[in-house]
């Protein structure tokens, strides 16, 4: 049975990590304030997932599901997702990261950024683009109708591969959106983030909230990612 490792505990991480023991996963979650701080969360999830340390995590997990600010991932230990697939599910907000200079620059994309700082080949960014009550609220068995898909972007072809078999087991279509260099394209305000896994995309922003999820499936998610224009980072609103 596989291992998923996730370091991360916050909305993302504990979505993905209650679709992963639904599959018939073992999980081993960690966090930076260590693993007393997550025994309602385990209990939650139930006897196939545990409570580690960051190192725990990495080590026993198959992959690795890195779900913390991107200002925070420079002081993970060095080496340690070394040879690991890492799914990667940040994204860089100014107001909250600080200014990187290479990133407001356009330098590097973020996910290059992020995979050079790792230290690891196998590295595929995914789960970054959609909101994490949308992830429980749409993921389907394979062949379901109404199944949506989420993009994924990385320099190996095999790491695609091998996420693209644990979206499938968690819920997902995936769709290849390029090269960790094209990973812009389902970044924050663009056609492909957040606002396409709504029922109703073009609503305004005050009714947002009130507005449920709905199916969007490869070939919605694939039009999204066509009508991206790349957004000038300096500029972020947020």
């Amino acid at each position: 049975m596989a291992t998923l490792g996730i370091i991360g505990s916050g909305n993302i991480g504990s979505a993905v990590a209650r679709l992963a023991v639904a599959a018939d996963m073992n999980v081993v979650v960690a966090n930076s304030r260590g693993p007393e701080s997550l025994q309602e969360l385990v209990a939650e999830l139930g006897p196939l997932a545990r409570a580690g340390t960051v190192e725990e995590a990495a080590n026993l997990g198959d992959a690795v599901v890195l779900s913390i600010p991107l200002k925070a991932v420079k002081d993970l230990p060095e080496g340690l997702l070394a040879g690991k697939l890492v799914l990667d599910t940040s994204n860089y907000y100014p107001s909250r990261d600080g200014r990187i200079e290479e990133l407001v620059t356009s330098t590097v994309t973020s996910s290059e950024m992020v995979r050079g700082q790792l230290g690891t080949a196998e590295y595929v960014k995914v789960f970054n683009n959609i909101t994490a009550a949308h992830i429980p609220a749409l993921a389907r068995p394979e062949g379901a109708a109404d199944r949506s898909a989420l993009p994924i972007a990385g320099d190996d072809a095999a790491a695609k591969a091998e996420a693209e078999a644990i979206l499938s087991a968690i819920g997902f279509d995936a769709v290849d959106a390029g090269t960790l260099a094209e990973s812009w394209r389902f970044e924050p305000e663009t056609p492909a983030y957040g606002r396409v896994y709504f029922s109703d995309p073009t609503v305004s922003d005050d009714q947002l909230m009130d507005t449920p999820p709905g199916p969007t499936p490869a070939d919605q998610v694939q039009s999204a990612l066509d009508a991206a224009t790349r957004v000038n980072v300096a500029e972020r609103r947020f």
